[in-house]
């Protein structure tokens, strides 16, 4: 028995609650930098406190894979660790602008890097089994759809959360100046806003989506599943047994998240030196924090474009193959990231976030539709998880090296980190080359 296809609105009610997690990381990418550095983080430790996102990633979404695999209830398979990862990560969004408040008790930079931790978490704890509910749920002729689909929902939350901290300060007035040591206010509503979007999308997709039943599942050519027996030690046999194809994804992957975690870490302190014109050391001046906001608004150019892009990926990588569309996407992007040097004004940094929101729809979708055809279909929660390694491993890399390379290779300008990040891009390329995809 095959499984059925869905309609349209089936697949998007089934990734609405990933444009929620995207809105939470969206505000976290936009903004976590800036924060960190108002509570007197230097920029070149700033990939340093950064690395709490991909160290708990690489801990969790395995784990949290293995576990959803083996899960059946009242709320199914994956939606009780949608809504467990929601709860805490609405907690976080509240609390990260607001780590001051403990200033008393701990170095407020500390405070708000543990929080970061947490809220990455959280995230993690939500977004590993979205990946496996779309292949779960389609049947793989529709999988390249859904993951497109996912990917055009989480754009439409990146685009807003990454633009509301500048629409909150230039279109109702709300203030986006603050003392030295505190965040402004157009930010904090901002995280408070991203709180309650977050529950609400994932909320949705709670209510409106079914997931199928062991019973559904074997008839679909599933593994009998009525006896969960696994251990945890099985998750360390799973990696002994990942597919082929994962490894080989797993080198163009290495080299797409290090450049987009370099482009997260220091495009803001990066533009606001090379762009704006501020001081390396300056943290605080009216000109540093306009860079912030501008940041955001380049990030939410990038999703806007990923948005839109996601929605051809199905049609392109049909006349032209799935690794084709994802090396011309990885070559925009890469363009992008080294065309912020050239930037002779601020507009003209919009123009680079084009080819980067190219790459990000295509970063998001295609990795995951290749790997969907070539994993066992009762795996694919741990297999899913498994695969966030070729995610968080570049980025913990990045993280360790980024801040030294920044200090004493590049004298403290973050706009080479970012123009690295390019060239790390069209290596990703090249290295689509690698994979064989034979689905």
């Amino acid at each position: 028995m095959k499984k059925p296809k869905l309609s349209l609105k089936e697949i998007i009610n089934m990734s609405v609650g990933f444009l929620g997690i995207q809105f939470g990381f969206a505000l976290q990418n936009g903004n976590a930098s800036a924060i960190l550095q108002n509570f007197g983080a230097d920029v070149e430790h700033l990939s340093w406190f950064w690395l709490a996102a991909p160290l708990t990633g690489m801990i969790i979404q395995p784990i949290i894979g293995h576990y959803s695999d083996q899960t059946w209830g009242k709320l199914g398979r994956r939606r009780p660790y949608f809504l467990t990862g929601a709860i805490l990560a609405c907690i976080a969004l509240i609390f990260m602008p607001n780590s001051a408040i403990l200033a008393n008790y701990f170095a407020p930079v500390m405070v708000g890097a543990v929080i970061l931790m947490f809220m990455d978490a959280s995230f993690n704890v939500s977004m590993e089994p979205f990946r496996a509910l779309v292949a779960d749920n389609l049947p793989e002729e529709q999988t390249t759809e859904g993951f497109s689909i996912q990917t055009m929902l989480i754009g439409v939350g990146a685009v807003v959360g990454s633009f509301l901290p500048y629409v909150l300060k230039n279109w109702f007035g709300i203030s986006g100046s603050a003392p030295v040591g505190q965040v402004a206010d157009n930010v904090i509503y901002s995280f408070y806003i991203g709180a309650i979007v977050f529950m609400a999308a994932i909320l949705w997709t709670i209510f409106t989506t079914k997931e199928y039943s062991p019973v559904e599942r074997k008839a679909f050519g599933y593994p009998d599943e009525s006896n969960h027996n696994s251990s945890f030690l099985d998750i360390f046999t799973d990696i002994g047994n990942i597919p082929k194809v994962m490894l080989q994804l797993g080198v163009v992957q290495f080299f797409s998240w290090f450049a987009l975690f370099s482009m997260w870490v220091f495009t803001a302190p990066a533009i606001a030196h090379h762009v704006f014109g501020t001081a390396i050391d300056d943290h605080s001046s009216t000109a540093f924090r306009e860079a912030g906001d501008w940041n955001g608004v380049m990030f939410s150019v990038y999703n806007f474009v990923a948005m839109l892009f996601a929605l051809a990926l199905p049609v392109i990588s049909k006349k032209i193959g799935r690794k084709k569309t994802h090396a011309f996407s990885l070559i925009c992007g890469g363009i992008g990231l080294i065309s912020l040097y050239f930037a002779p004004n601020k507009e003209y940094l919009l123009l680079g976030m084009v080819g980067v929101g190219m790459a990000w729809a295509s970063i998001l979708a295609m990795p995951y539709a290749i790997l969907s055809s070539h994993i066992p279909m009762h795996k694919m929660g741990i297999y899913m998880g498994i695969f966030n390694f070729f995610i968080t491993f570049p980025q913990i890399v990045s993280g360790f090296i980024g801040g030294p390379i920044v200090k004493n290779l590049y004298n403290s300008n973050a706009i080479y980190a970012v123009v690295f990040g390019g060239i790390c891009m069209l290596i990703a390329a090249a290295s689509v080359v690698l994979i064989k995809d034979n689905k």
